[in-house]
């Protein structure tokens, strides 16, 4: 049981730091002070150092010799190789799910995209943003694997901020929501070939809306 206290409060302590990482609070460049974090936190030392550990094994932050741990964050590279990835397994997603959703997964699909309409007509970022998750979402579930699942997760959450901003370009959300109703339109046929087809190109176009967006406030800048 003790064990098992361990590794929850490890796991909490490890979330909570990656999550602020990733979310914008921590920044590159910032340093990630033992002491503080476990005020903050009100734990040990100990879970604080066990979770830089694995963030540095996970590229999120560096240990510079004299200087100590530091962010170091996702890169836009990091970002293009995770949409690359994404791009093949969500495309293997959809074609699973093709053959093997039910019909209250078809029903929700359909319900979202729905949302997805009257949103994208509101110009509401925030919901269409939580919507795009749910559609993704409920497309890992209907694949029935647990492995891809449990990837696609783990991708994403080192995606989430520019996910954020991605519909906010001009036009994108006009663009992605009817990327979204022909990749439900090809699962409801049940047609596993076109809906992977389709997911791969989504996840493409995401990554060049992205570049774009990056254009657009170097431009600013």
């Amino acid at each position: 049981m003790q064990s098992l206290e361990r590794y929850s409060l490890h796991s909490y302590v490890f979330n909570y730091i990656r999550d602020a990482i990733l979310n914008g609070r921590y920044k590159p460049g910032d340093a990630l002070v033992e002491t503080k974090l476990a005020d903050e936190l009100g734990v040990s030392r100990t879970p604080i150092r066990e979770a830089i550990r694995q963030l540095e094994l996970e590229g999120l932050v560096i240990s510079i010799p004299n200087k100590g741990v530091v962010v170091n964050g996702v890169s836009q590279q990091d970002i293009d190789d995770i949409y690359t990835i994404r791009s093949m397994l969500e495309g293997l997603a959809a074609r699973w799910a093709a053959q093997r959703i039910d019909e209250q997964a078809l029903k929700e699909l359909e319900e979202i995209v729905e949302l997805m309409e009257y949103y994208t007509r509101k110009n509401d970022f925030d919901q269409l943003t939580q919507l795009d998750t749910r559609f993704h979402g409920v497309i890992y579930d209907a694949s029935d694997s647990k492995v891809l699942k449990h990837m696609l997760d783990n991708l994403l959450r080192y995606v989430e901020r520019a996910r954020r901003g991605s519909l906010k370009v001009p036009m994108r959300a006009h663009q992605s929501l009817n990327e979204h109703r022909s990749i439900f339109e090809a699962i409801m046929k049940r047609d596993a070939a076109e809906a992977e087809r389709l997911m791969a190109e989504h996840i493409s176009r995401a990554i060049l809306n992205l570049h774009s967006l990056t254009e657009q406030d170097e431009e600013k800048d």
